[in-house]
Order: C-alpha cells, then sequence, then structure tokens
C-alpha cells in the first residue's frame, strides 16, 4: 500500500520534513519513491516558504492509489486538493482530574435516577 507521509529531516530541535510517497511497510525516514515537496515547521505561518507541495503529482498519485496521512491530509485541505473529515475527540481537552470527577458525577446521577423514576410513575 502506497502513502503520502512525512520523512522527518533537519537536525536535532530543528525540523524539516520532506513530504514523500513510500511504501506503508517503509521506514519513516527509509526508502522513499518519489519527493513531492516539503514542510518546515520552524517558519511563520503567514510565510508561503513555511510549505511547498506539487500538487499535480499529489493528485496523480492519490489516482494510483496512495492514501495520504492525516497531517498531510490536513495540507490537502488547506490547499483545495481533498476534504478532510472533522475528527471528534471531546475528552481530549479535559484534564483528567475533571473527567474523573465528571464521570463520578454521571455515575451518582444514573444511579439516583432509576430510584426516582418508578417512584414518579
Amino acid at each position: 500500500m502506497l502513502v503520502i507521509r512525512m520523512a522527518r529531516a533537519g537536525t536535532k530541535k530543528r525540523p524539516f520534513y520532506h513530504i514523500v510517497v513510500a511504501d506503508s511497510r517503509s521506514p519513516r525516514d527509509g526508502r522513499f519513491i518519489e519527493r513531492l515537496g516539503y514542510y518546515n515547521p520552524l517558519l511563520p505561518k503567514e510565510k508561503t516558504e513555511r510549505l511547498k507541495l506539487d500538487l499535480d503529482k499529489v493528485k496523480d498519485w492519490m489516482k494510483k492509489g496512495a492514501q495520504p496521512s492525516d497531517r498531510v491530509m490536513r495540507f490537502l485541505d488547506a490547499a483545495g486538493v481533498a476534504k478532510r473529515s472533522p475528527r471528534s475527540n471531546p475528552k481530549k481537552a479535559v484534564p483528567r482530574k475533571e473527567r474523573k470527577a465528571q464521570e463520578e458525577a454521571a455515575k451518582a446521577a444514573a444511579s439516583a435516577a432509576p430510584a426516582a423514576a418508578p417512584a414518579a410513575s
């Protein structure tokens, strides 16, 4: 299976990524088929040099069956090439202590609700 993903380049604490087409079994920074662009996360978001993609090559590889990774799919969605479906993970943003307190409150409310339900009937 072919994937369009990022391969890390650059030095320690100075990330730079090449966007490549590779076999899904090959290592992240290992063998790849073709380089499609690059991404430099150290540059400000408004700079055009932060991301460069050859969109024609990306479209050709996607027609051949290459699946983009989630991060590459975000880039393609911003460029208008592909549509990325939004993910829903509402519990990730809530700290663990608050999450446990909410779960306990929900359990207490659930145990109190069935006892009150027959009395109300």
